[in-house]
């Protein structure tokens, strides 16, 4: 399923610190480059996203440890459920 050019909006709600903030937003546009440049060469989209989540907590539980990856992982639903991960969602 193609839904053409993916945008990672930036999440404003979080307080975080200037230079933090401005960090994150370069990697999710360098991400979202990444995901367009492997979607134009027919890169499934399921497979991008088990791949990135693969990379993502691997390097988490590097950095880490194992029980601070789990219990920040636990947390994902009620996440989910909020529509922190909606990239549709309107924020007001």
């Amino acid at each position: 399923m193609t839904y053409g050019k993916l945008t990672f909006p930036f999440d404003r709600t979080t307080a975080l610190p200037e230079g933090v903030q401005q960090e994150r937003e370069i990697a999710l546009e360098y991400l979202a480059e990444a995901w367009n440049s492997a979607s134009e060469d027919g890169v499934d989209s399921e497979a991008l996203a088990h791949a990135a989540l693969f990379a993502a907590i691997a390097t988490l539980v590097r950095d880490y440890g194992e029980d601070a990856v789990a219990r920040m992982i636990g947390e994902i639903p009620t996440r989910i459920d909020s529509g922190d991960y909606s990239l549709d969602r309107v924020l007001q």
